[in-house]
């Protein structure tokens, strides 16, 4: 078997040091795609069937397109249709193409959990004078982004490894840092496994984190 151990070790550094730019992507897309995500999720349950209708339109568009073909369709087509998007760099279109499609999951996860919590809580704020906007921020809202969050961060795992498809753009993140010392020392097993290991290393940090993270709030939410 010609497997370098000390060739491994020799160019983990190297791509470790791209980490940064894939979590960047992971990190900023994620943000927006929750803020996207929770804003469709609410307007889905509007009593406007036009807009209910254009949110699963977008949901169902996002959701069954590839993650390479939207950020194809983002970075060469959209400057095609407004050339004022031309200078738009790959990272930026990456980060909106990751945006778009997490919103998509992010918007039915937030429906999931806005369904979870018991109707008759609305009903109880409304007989004691509140706003519905109070009522959605104070208790219906933190009750169902807590039962949301499991859900949450499977859907940020995810992203964490889509980020790889960026490389296609000419975006420099570990995936396109190992394929071009791969093709460059024609050892590929080592490249990619280095790369693999470090995307594992950091899931399996991110899911303790969130484990940590959905017990604290579990406790403060029932005290």
């Amino acid at each position: 078997m010609n497997f370098d151990f000390n060739y491994l070790l020799k160019i983990s550094p190297q791509i470790l040091s791209y980490l940064p730019v894939t979590l960047m992507l992971a990190v900023v897309s994620m943000a927006c795609a929750m803020v996207i995500g929770l804003g469709l999720s609410l307007l889905r349950n509007s009593k406007s069937m036009v807009v209910s209708k254009l949110v699963e339109l977008y949901i169902s568009l996002f959701r069954g397109m590839p993650s390479l073909v939207q950020l194809f369709i983002i970075y060469f087509g959209l400057p095609q249709l407004f050339p004022a998007l031309t200078g738009m760099s790959a990272t930026t279109a990456a980060i909106i193409g990751f945006s778009l499609k997490t919103s998509a999951y992010m918007a039915e996860i937030y429906r999931a959990g806005l369904a979870s919590v018991d109707p008759t809580q609305m009903e109880a704020g409304l007989s004691i004078g509140m706003r519905r906007a109070q009522i959605y921020r104070r208790i219906i809202l933190p009750q169902a982004l807590l039962n949301a969050l499991p859900a949450t961060g499977n859907t940020f795992i995810s992203l964490i490894k889509d980020t790889s498809v960026a490389f296609a753009l000419g975006v420099s993140e570990m995936f396109a840092e190992g394929k071009m010392i791969a093709a460059e020392s024609l050892r590929y097993f080592e490249t990619f496994l280095v790369v693999g290991l470090i995307y594992w290393l950091v899931i399996i940090g991110y899911a303790r984190l969130q484990a940590l993270l959905e017990k604290k709030l579990s406790h403060s939410l029932q005290r």
